[in-house]
């Protein structure tokens, strides 16, 4: 017979589960630990129909990785909408919430014209799309890098920066090149957006942002809506990426901008070159040096 009257101090879950195996031997999934879960989840999600919602279309290894990762309801219905609308892995979601991306998209103000130019399906995807940092963790960042440098490892990294731009894009190619009046033209990153069903032109500075860059990133789109656009598609939509970017200055730039683009930040990895890496004191080194400092035994 379960347990009726144990307190939850008093060891409640540890019982409720000892008591389960003993009236139920073949019962699977009620360990001491599930059973938290299973309390925290009651305790988070209160509404029967999201109960019903993330129950059926997501497996309970994804939802105790959110009980576990987020702090919010927000939080973890934002991540659960991903795995919903993308069918996210659980290593796939380990990473994406690792990489912070519910701060970094859900959260953040983000600099763009989109629900000016866009249709209201369309901005809303389009806007999800910004992050704010986008990440690239595989590239080091160094004083003397630069734009090409940083470009040409986005390419050879390619399905990292797919990983970072987020679910639906497909790479075109990098120096897309282009001919306008006899004049040759070369966007950075060239992508097609399968869900937003459009070209995607990414354009990146390794300074702070300026005003003229979005007069260039207008161009381009102009001219890949005219020279690659299909009917069927969708207004090309532009994302220029730079080191920093001051918000005022930012939307000032966008105002009179009649394609739509957006304007964000970038973070490359802090590295260590190896020569000094080897010259820097090891952990065992530190706590050795300590120890004799102090005369700790």
């Amino acid at each position: 017979m379960i347990l009726k009257n144990s307190a939850w101090g008093n060891k409640y879950i540890d019982n409720l589960a000892r008591d389960i195996k003993s009236e139920f031997p073949n019962a699977r999934g009620y360990s001491v630990r599930n059973l938290k879960y299973m309390k925290k989840f009651a305790e988070t999600i209160t509404d029967p129909q999201i109960v019903q919602r993330v129950s059926a279309q997501f497996s309970w290894s994804h939802n105790t990785l959110l009980l576990d990762k987020t702090n919010t309801l927000a939080e973890y219905m934002w991540y659960a909408d991903k795995i919903i609308q993308d069918g996210l892995s659980l290593s796939v979601l380990e990473n994406r919430i690792g990489m912070k991306n519910y701060e970094r998209q859900a959260l953040p103000e983000k600099t763009a014209n989109y629900e000016r130019l866009l249709t209201a399906t369309q901005q809303e995807k389009a806007i999800e799309t910004l992050k704010s940092p986008y990440v690239f963790d595989f590239i080091e960042r160094r004083d003397e890098i630069i734009e090409r440098e940083i470009e040409n490892e986005l390419v050879a990294n390619i399905a990292k920066t797919l990983l970072e731009l987020g679910n639906g894009f497909s790479f075109v190619g990098n120096q897309y090149h282009l001919v306008v009046s006899d004049t040759d033209y070369y966007i950075d990153l060239l992508f097609y957006h399968l869900k937003l069903r459009c070209y995607v032109v990414i354009e990146l500075k390794n300074t702070k942002f300026k005003p003229e860059y979005a007069g260039k990133l207008n161009f381009y789109l102009s001219a890949v809506d005219d020279i690659l656009k299909h009917k069927d598609d969708n207004p090309t939509i532009g994302i220029m990426l730079c080191q920093e970017k001051d918000k005022l200055t930012a939307e000032y730039a966008l105002k009179d901008i009649n394609k739509p683009i957006g304007i964000s930040e970038y973070k490359l990895s802090d590295f260590v070159p190896k020569e000094f890496a080897d010259a820097l004191p090891s952990a065992d080194d530190i706590e050795k040096r300590i120890k004799d400092k102090y005369d700790i035994q």
